[in-house]
């Protein structure tokens, strides 16, 4: 029995997390059950989710298995792109430079900062009344 080769990626941001599958063949796309084009009616964000690809001079020659959950749109694009850039490491270490130079490989830990109590928002303080 012979596996087809595939290479696995989780990317994460924000609060969504991907993971991805690819496998040498010819381009097509499934984003939980629907084409890149289905999921991401945007095109920056099909741009931004296939950057790594286009840095590593691979479009067209994997074809691209997502699972995503959690967050919205931009969150999840960008979950994406930074699971497609694990897996291609994964595929060709060579690529490893050319990706982390790119910003591909960094996970942007920036995240929603939690409200406290006493303020309207994390930051917002309620309007200070002098009498």
């Amino acid at each position: 029995m012979s596996q087809i080769a595939q290479y696995r990626g989780t990317g994460k941001r924000k609060t969504s997390v991907a993971r991805v599958i690819l496998r040498p063949g010819t381009g097509a796309t499934w984003f939980n059950g629907r084409t890149i084009e289905e999921y991401f009616p945007r095109a920056t964000h099909r741009t931004s989710a296939l950057a790594p690809l286009k840095i590593a001079e691979a479009e067209g020659t994997y074809d691209i298995r997502v699972r995503v959950h959690g967050g919205g749109p931009s969150g999840q694009a960008g979950a994406v792109r930074h699971g497609i850039a694990r897996a291609l490491v994964e595929a060709d270490p060579e690529l490893r430079v050319p990706l982390k130079r790119a910003g591909f490989l960094t996970r942007d830990a920036r995240q929603v900062e939690r409200k406290k109590a006493g303020l309207h928002k994390a930051r917002k303080a309620p309007q200070f009344s002098k009498r």
